[in-house]
């Protein structure tokens, strides 16, 4: 008998009796959990032993108003394995948010182990990844920035003693177009966190605010389309009381109108806080507050009797490298005297800790009791500046600026449009004609470390810088290149972001951009006091890296003394007033003009005009409907005018901007002659000399007038004399001189090279031809009405008028 695979057979439902008198509920249908020919029967939906029947999908939904926009909150029917899971919807975009927490300690209490990672897919707009690998997964820079725009606000509101891996996901899964999606994804990670176990001192929520032109009252979640007329793009997020993190850009706003825009951006924040606040409380999970570690008792008074005056004096010490090695040598000191024994109460690790509160609150100490700070300055003194262009020969534009011990290179590289940044997103994304790359080298603090690619860090950086001298850049038709900048940090105790504005600003001018206005960069801290005490905060004016390493606020600010073009806010507290936020700007404010005025001391100055070595970009306009001719079939016309001028690119777009692009020792004038020449209309009566002989034929010679227009100079036309033929008078790649005659309802031109010849023999051709036609007409002389006989006229050439 043939055998049967044992896999492909079926096996048979039980009878529905039997099962019942077997005690098992009747399933749907049979599942074959393997190749046997034994029947598996499984519990029905809804049973007292399903595992499933406890698991309430209900969805848990919230409802936030945040300016114009309706945003909606749902957990509970997706993602229940993680932490905390929300699926966020705003108009048509819907963004999933996860958060999840390891289950091993991992960090020591020092700092929070949190990662936020946020993806855009192609699918959210119905698109595919381009390239060959079609699977969405490459970080791109916008959504590097947009994670770290959540991270930030949001770290600060997570216990340090919370030392358990902790990771933040979020992916955009439907996108409109109609509202960008960095500031929902600020709320949406917040919600997560919130009706999550991970511990959470409150909710955030993030906005964007725009200003646009002629107006006063700001817009709150403005439509991308009211974006593109903005006057400031403010990205806000913060608690209910008070204001977490702030990142905008603006076209030199005023103090008073970017304060205006945070406390109306902060308005809506802080309802939507609430909101999250209530209803995470019904929805959420208990917060796993035991799990945060905290100090052992006593460990800080232990580390304040032994060391805690030598890091009072090693704190004071005003030169970077030599503090870090005090400091270091009494943290080892004190690790040993009381974590170093068998019977030590303490472990190394909270000795470690511990002297960091210390060396935290003798900082703070100094400054406020003495208002000094470690390198000596006062609470508002800029430390000393120095900086120079045209440090790199070769580059098209350079500079070196130097504050204190930091210390940025700038290079300035001008190209064409093919030079232009490729942007691929979700959005209509334009390609960037100005873009800036910033690169923190390990070297720059004395350290070892990788290289490669960007950083999380230095991509935000460089953005931030980026879009501090944005505004200044001039439009494309007054400076029709595409600008790069490269700003190398060689030294850096603290604002090497703000160093990056300044070394760029001088790099530009270096490089002869025509730029603006001239703009700086300035980084502010704050020392908060015992509100209980009546201490009032003090503001830090150019703070070094310790200081942004131990204060409460690292405050980037972009411009000039009159306006502001970027800021960028971090606060390691619960936040800040805006009457301490207006005090800060101001202080801001006062230092923008001082380095400005320094940098305006700059030896060497910046050249002030375009390098040698930089390429040259003209830009030509044609009429449409030569479009085609000046590009050629299959482009042979741009190929074959960059082969003779060495040209590198030629673009044309639909409007018919042509743009010339060329390296250093290009022929521009010669290429903008040729695409001129391409589009000229051939005038009747005109001559055209060293015109070239394109083709010839037996009844005359085509003649090209003009790059790609030709006409026919019939044999008749080619002589002042009878042509009996063509290769006689001309050849084809000869150049001759023709005018143009008529042109015809096809538009055909006609051309003679025997009216040149006359125009050029003057009287004398004229004289022969009158002479010969009253000879011709004259009957006396020979028979046949005047004509000489047959013979006679075949050897001897006729003139013809």
């Amino acid at each position: 008998m043939a055998m049967r695979s044992s896999c492909a057979m079926r096996a048979r439902a039980p009878r529905v009796g039997a099962a019942r008198s077997a005690g098992v509920q009747p399933c749907a249908r049979v599942v074959v959990a393997n190749c046997r020919r034994r029947p598996v029967r499984c519990a029905a939906a809804g049973a007292p032993d399903d595992p499933y029947a406890a698991l309430d999908r209900t969805p848990k939904t919230l409802t936030l108003r945040i300016g114009e926009s309706e945003v909606t909150v749902e957990t509970g029917r997706i993602g229940r394995q993680a932490n905390g899971a929300v699926m966020v919807t705003e108009g048509e975009t819907v963004i999933y948010a996860t958060i999840c927490a390891g289950r091993d300690v991992t960090a020591d209490g020092g700092f929070v182990p949190l990662t936020v990672n946020y993806q855009e897919r192609y699918s959210a707009v119905g698109r595919t990844a381009g390239g060959y690998r079609k699977r969405d997964g490459g970080v791109r820079e916008n959504e590097t920035l947009i994670g770290r725009l959540v991270d930030r606000p949001l770290r600060p509101m997570i216990p340090k003693g919370w030392a358990y891996d902790t990771q933040i996901l979020e992916w955009v899964l439907s996108y409109d177009g109609e509202r960008s999606t960095d500031a929902l994804a600020i709320t949406a990670a917040s919600a997560a966190a919130a009706i999550s176990d991970v511990p959470l001192k409150k909710p955030i929520a993030g906005v964007r605010v725009g200003l646009l032109p002629g107006e006063t009252e700001p817009l709150i979640n403005p439509t991308c389309e009211q974006m593109e007329r903005s006057r400031l793009d403010l990205v806000l997020a913060g608690t209910e009381d008070a204001v977490m993190m702030i990142e905008g850009f603006g076209d030199f706003l005023t103090v008073e109108e970017m304060l205006y825009a945070v406390e109306k951006g902060h308005e809506a924040v802080a309802n939507a806080c609430r909101d999250i606040e209530a209803w995470a409380k019904e929805v959420g999970r208990v917060k796993n507050e035991a799990a945060v570690l905290v100090a052992p008792e006593g460990v800080d008074d232990a580390v304040r009797a032994l060391v805690g005056a030598e890091l009072a004096e090693a704190m004071a010490i005003s030169v970077k490298q030599t503090r870090g090695a005090a400091v270091e040598g009494i943290r080892a000191r004190a690790i040993e005297s009381l974590a170093g024994g068998d019977d030590a109460k303490f472990t190394e690790n909270d000795v470690r800790l511990a002297c960091g509160r210390c060396e935290s609150n003798a900082l703070r100490s100094m400054i406020r009791a003495n208002g000094v700070r470690q390198d000596g300055r006062d609470t508002k003194t800029v430390r000393p500046i120095t900086c120079s262009g045209g440090l790199l020969p070769r580059a098209h534009g350079s500079s070196l600026f130097t504050r204190g011990e930091t210390q940025a290179i700038a290079a300035a590289t001008l190209g064409g449009a093919t030079d232009a940044q490729k942007v691929d997103g979700l959005g209509n994304d334009k390609d960037r004609r100005f873009y800036l790359h910033y690169f923190f080298p390990p070297s720059s603090v004395g350290e070892t470390g990788r290289v490669g690619a960007a950083s999380r860090r230095e991509v935000g950086h460089g953005n931030l810088a980026e879009r501090a001298l944005m505004p200044v850049i001039p439009p494309y038709d007054d400076f029709p290149f595409t600008v790069r900048l490269e700003s190398t940090i060689t030294e850096s105790n603290g604002s090497s972001s703000m160093a990056t504005v300044c070394a760029g600003s001088l790099a530009l001018q270096d490089a002869g951009v025509p730029v603006t206005r001239k703009v700086a960069g300035i980084a502010m801290g704050l020392i908060l006091g015992d509100e209980s005490a009546g201490e009032a905060p003090v503001i830090l004016t150019d703070i070094l890296g310790s200081e942004d390493a131990l204060g409460d606020m690292d405050f980037k600010v972009a411009g000039d003394g009159d306006g502001i073009s970027a800021f960028q806010m971090d606060i390691k507290v619960e936040g800040i007033t805006l009457a301490v936020l207006r005090e800060a700007l101001e202080s801001a404010r006062v230092g923008l003009v001082h380095i400005l005025g320094e940098m305006d001391k700059a030896d060497p100055a910046p050249a002030g005009r375009m390098s040698v070595y930089a390429p040259q970009v003209e830009v030509v306009e044609v009429p449409q409907k030569y479009i085609g001719k000046v590009i050629g079939k299959g482009g042979e016309q741009i190929k074959a005018i960059c082969e003779q001028t060495k040209i590198d690119t030629i673009d044309v777009n639909e409007e018919g901007v042509v743009t010339l692009t060329g390296s250093f020792g290009c022929d521009m004038p010669k290429a903008v002659e040729i695409i001129r020449s391409l589009t000229v209309e051939p005038e009747v009566g005109k001559t055209y000399g060293n015109a070239r002989v394109t083709k010839v034929l037996d009844f005359g010679a085509f003649v090209e007038i003009l790059p790609g227009v030709e006409g026919l100079c019939h044999v008749s036309e080619l002589d002042v004399t009878r042509v009996a033929n063509v290769r006689d008078v001309v050849e084809e790649g000869q150049t001759i001189d023709v005018k143009l005659l008529e042109t015809n309802e096809r538009g055909q031109f006609k051309l003679s090279r025997r009216a040149v010849l006359l125009d050029e023999g003057g009287e004398k051709v004229r004289r022969e031809l009158a002479e010969a036609k009253v000879a011709a007409t004259s009957g006396d002389d020979a028979p046949g009405r005047g004509r000489p006989p047959p013979k006679a006229r075949r050897g001897r050439s006729r003139l013809r008028e």
